[in-house]
């Protein structure tokens, strides 16, 4: 196997740090790395399957650009250290790459409260993180002078899937959220729609991050006769959630934000993932009208499937190399801070991004899917 292969493989079993280099094994020889890129992620932990999309679908890009002579001659290099889905650990791998690997910037950190407990580091060595995993509003609003955000908001996904089901006739509507400020974060824009319908949750069901008490969580949706659920956190827990509400002979309609559109997800689920609802914050990957699209089917041929999370990951490996772009040669923290803040009317293949020192949201794309039979989300 090659040997950024059995790295990653060693990492996953053992949690150690590794370096996964984009376009090192070019021409039969190891390629000089001049750009320093971080991120710390949960490669093992409760949401790695589809840590593991989004890797696959920026390295994937990357691949590319360093196959293609870099980013003015010198080739991108992206240090990944796995945070097991740890806050604490996130931020100890974030000092690590910016302190001592000096790191020009960070890259897709994962999850709410990991990429809040790395903001004081990025005002400290004022670098900028760019495409955070996470569609928290405290990354958007107040805007962050160092967070560079290629998604839409957890709010605005919250806010659309409880429109959703009220449109479809449903009347019983109940919010199980994790207890963490992600799971605030998304009750929030979720209570946006409950308010521009008129409505009330039949229930509100705070669920503890580690272990979520199932039992007394489907008692109480049970008891209210929940039509539907909108069900926040992990992939693992909601899926666990799914499996748990359909046992009792529940056919309550869940929804899911796009934390879980990935192809993992879909395989926790099993047998139960068929009907499930999930927020999308890029084009189905299968409208080949969209030519961002048609770039990364083109480039994922023989690499895997493109999924929902991989295609979050190429997108904003997309704007990564953009940036360094716009940086010029030897680029700096500085310099990249300030190519993104010039960031304008950026054609991402059919989307178009803009940052400005005010506005540092990017995108504002917001789509439900649903799974189908064929365990693929379908439109």
């Amino acid at each position: 196997s090659p040997p950024m292969t059995l790295t990653f493989a060693a990492l996953r079993q053992r949690g150690l740090r590794v370096a996964l280099v984009s376009g090192l094994l070019l021409a039969g020889g190891a390629a000089h790395a001049d750009i320093l890129i971080g991120q710390t992620t949960a490669v093992t932990g409760p949401v790695a399957a589809s840590v593991g999309e989004t890797l696959l679908g920026a390295r994937t890009y990357l691949d590319h650009v360093n196959a293609q002579g870099g980013v003015h001659g010198e080739k991108i290099k992206l240090i990944t250290l796995d945070d097991n889905f740890k806050p604490p650990k996130a931020a100890e791998n974030a000092r690590q790459l910016i302190e001592k690997d000096n790191v020009v910037a960070l890259f897709m950190s994962r999850a709410t409260p990991h990429t809040q407990a790395i903001l004081p580091l990025l005002a400290k060595h004022k670098l900028a993180l760019i495409a955070p995993s996470t569609g928290a509003m405290v990354f958007h609003q107040p805007v962050n002078p160092y967070v560079f955000n290629v998604r839409s908001s957890y709010q605005a996904e919250a806010q659309r899937a409880i429109e959703h089901l009220f449109q479809v006739t449903l009347e019983r509507v109940a919010v199980v959220h994790v207890d963490d400020s992600f799971g605030a974060d998304c009750f929030e824009g979720a209570m946006k729609g409950f308010e521009s319908a008129r409505r009330k949750p039949v229930v509100v069901i705070k669920a503890d991050r580690e272990k979520p008490d199932y039992p007394a969580i489907v008692q109480q949706l049970k008891e209210v006769n929940a039509q539907a659920v909108l069900w926040i956190g992990s992939s693992v827990a909601v899926s666990g959630g799914v499996k748990a509400l359909r046992q009792t002979g529940s056919a309550a309609q869940v929804v899911t934000v796009s934390n879980n559109a990935s192809g993992g997800f879909i395989k926790q689920l099993g047998d139960d993932a068929h009907g499930v609802i999930v927020s999308q914050v890029f084009p189905s990957v299968r409208a080949l009208g969209v030519p961002l699209n048609r770039e990364a089917n083109e480039l994922f041929k023989g690499k895997g499937e493109l999924t929902p999370q991989a295609m979050e990951g190429f997108a904003s490996a997309k704007v990564l190399v953009e940036a360094l772009r716009r940086a010029g040669p030897k680029p700096t923290r500085e310099k990249i801070v300030d190519a993104l803040n010039g960031l304008q009317h950026y054609d991402l293949g059919g989307l178009e991004l803009n940052f400005s020192p005010s506005d540092h949201t990017g995108l504002s794309y917001v789509e439900l899917s649903i799974i189908g039979r064929d365990g693929r989300f379908r439109r």
